[in-house]
């Protein structure tokens, strides 16, 4: 008898918005670190010449614009990752275990790059973001029908962000919660997360509301998983390879 498979549902799997995410942060990082810490910081670069009328600072202005505000889709759709991960995982403490080793693992990377120090304490990576999302999603969802103590975890949870100074601090915290609490909601889970997402991204024309483009057509398939620990080894990997670029940079 001849097997038969289902058919893949049409729009982007898990592991598709995972790619959009880890590319458009890449672009992202490109900018931050590589012309906005390298070139524009690198007193040795003459940024006064013109190329067709136009100063070379202009121009490299012009692109880490572009780069940054193709970056801004990335972190909502990291965010409404993490929901999908926290709502069909099997096991959320190796799911949060696994967030905080990459979380240490990328903090060095993360400094380096971001910096320039081996230990910049006041801004740190956006894995230990995601991981207290994770724990506010764990510890609201354990006080289903105490709207107290959901309130006080989300409130701890924002607190704990902006006091270890995480990327993106409590609006990803924000936009965790709203993925999650209006999951069965599409169209205002849409209109609160694009709003949210638009404010944050204000400084790159409200970018970060293009996330909602993927994330809408989101299949409800995870995809390929045999990438899932390339994933999570990318971020500290890309990060050091961005720095010893920058090196180079500094040093013409």
């Amino acid at each position: 008898m001849q097997e038969t498979t289902s058919p893949t549902r049409e729009g982007f799997t898990g592991y598709t918005l995972k790619l959009i995410a880890v590319v458009t942060m890449f672009i992202d990082h490109i900018g931050a670190v590589l012309i906005e810490n390298g070139i524009f910081k690198n007193p040795n670069m003459d940024l006064t010449q013109t190329f067709m009328g136009i100063t070379q600072v202009k121009l490299w202005g012009y692109l880490d614009f572009a780069l940054r505000v193709i970056g801004r889709i990335s972190f909502p759709i990291f965010c409404f990752l993490l929901v999908q991960g926290f709502i069909h995982t099997r096991n959320v403490k190796r799911y949060g275990f696994r967030l905080l080793i990459f979380a240490l693992v990328s903090e060095v990377p993360f400094d380096l790059a971001i910096s320039g120090e081996w230990f910049h304490p006041e801004y740190q990576n956006v894995l230990f973001t995601l991981l207290i999302g994770l724990w506010v999603l764990t510890a609201y969802q354990k006080a289903f029908g105490d709207p107290l103590k959901q309130v006080l975890a989300i409130v701890v949870g924002c607190g704990a962000s902006v006091l270890i100074k995480c990327d993106y601090n409590i609006i990803g915290i924000v936009l965790i919660l709203i993925f999650y609490v209006y999951r069965d909601k599409p169209k205002l889970q849409s209109l609160l997360s694009g709003f949210v997402a638009a404010l944050q991204s204000l400084y790159c024309l409200g970018a970060g509301a293009l996330a909602l483009f993927p994330i809408r057509n989101y299949n409800g398939e995870r995809g390929k998983r045999s990438l899932d620990k390339l994933f999570y080894w990318f971020y500290p990997v890309h990060l050091l390879l961005l720095y010893l670029i920058y090196l180079l940079i500094v040093k013409l």
